[in-house]
């Protein structure tokens, strides 16, 4: 055992600025390319679903903090037996067992407190460390999704015209969510009842589960990253049938999107690629330097669509699953 993990203490985490801090430093040492904030951590802390279990630790040594190790239920996903669970620990630490030992008590509270069914971690398919860690405790891999990302900088809308020019042929017009929520006096709802449509048929490995009006809007219009001149939807006079959105990040000049997606009845018929092409028109006129996105292996469509713009691939994220008992 390491002389590390004989005088390491785990304690729970404190919800305050020194805790955030700390955790926020462990997890861009762990992923520096995700830049985590304060503010979106705690976002998502404060919009979690009552019903929906998190608890999290802090491990130190010496008083110094070097590893994170949380279990959590999501909201878009949830169960009441099946979990996420994952240990973070700063790379110049790492080797030495901390992580095998905040594993070991987080999974020991996760078992007593909830006898779960299921547990799930992620790790990205190059942190070779990682996949062997999880592999060696029984996860097997369930799912990938690909990041992909576009430089802006070269990126030519001109060629996609006609695609933007078919879609208000058909009657369809465009508005930024800024524009819709001062368009009727239930935009609010309308959008919520879309999105949970659209977001219902993006790949998962379990059944989506939505969440109740006043919790999403908390989550999607009180977000710090929201950005509403960049979140795009398409209309059919006052229904929304397809969005394509762009959310703010840590890096100044790099945008995310959020979910480019289309109702059901209404696919086949190029939104998708005409609300993309808006979007990142947008966004280099903006003087905005990249775009990225995430996708699944299985989401050939949307795959497609983005190999098409120029989008390039990064290592993968695998989604890991423990089957218990």
């Amino acid at each position: 055992m390491s002389k590390f993990v004989e005088i390491v203490r785990v304690r729970p985490f404190e919800h305050d600025d020194s805790d955030y801090a700390a955790l926020v430093a462990i997890a861009n040492a762990v992923f520096p390319d995700n830049h985590e904030t304060v503010d979106e951590i705690r976002h998502w802390d404060t919009t979690r679903p009552a019903h929906c279990v998190q608890r999290r630790w802090l491990a130190e040594v010496d008083g110094t903090i070097v590893a994170a190790a949380e279990y959590f239920q999501p909201a878009w996903m949830y169960h009441p037996r099946k979990f996420f669970v994952n240990v973070a620990v700063l790379p110049v630490w790492q080797g030495q067992g901390i992580g095998s030992y905040c594993y070991d008590k987080l999974m020991r509270d996760l078992t007593v407190q909830y006898q779960p069914s299921e547990v799930r971690a992620n790790c990205r398919e190059d942190q070779t460390r990682s996949v062997r860690f999880l592999a060696d405790r029984g996860f097997r891999e369930e799912m990938r999704t690909w990041e992909s990302r576009l430089d802006l900088r070269t990126f030519d809308p001109t060629p996609y015209v006609d695609a933007l020019a078919r879609v208000r042929e058909q009657g369809f017009t465009i508005c930024t969510l800024r524009e819709w929520l001062h368009r009727l006096p239930d935009a609010r709802q309308r959008l919520y009842e879309a999105m949970t449509e659209m977001r219902t048929d993006v790949p998962q490995p379990e059944p989506f589960t939505p969440v109740d009006f006043a919790t999403w809007e908390q989550s999607v219009l009180g977000n710090p990253h929201l950005y509403p001149e960049g979140y795009f939807l398409a209309l059919d006079g006052d229904e929304i049938v397809a969005t394509s959105q762009l959310w703010k990040y840590a890096e100044p000049d790099v945008l995310m999107t959020g979910i480019t997606a289309t109702r059901r009845r209404y696919r086949r018929r190029g939104l998708a690629l005409a609300l993309k092409v808006h979007a990142l028109a947008f966004a280099k006129a903006a003087g905005y330097r990249e775009v990225r996105t995430y996708n699944a292996t299985t989401n050939r469509a949307m795959l497609s669509i983005n190999e098409t713009l120029g989008f390039v691939k990064q290592p993968a994220w695998i989604e890991f699953v423990k089957v218990i008992g």
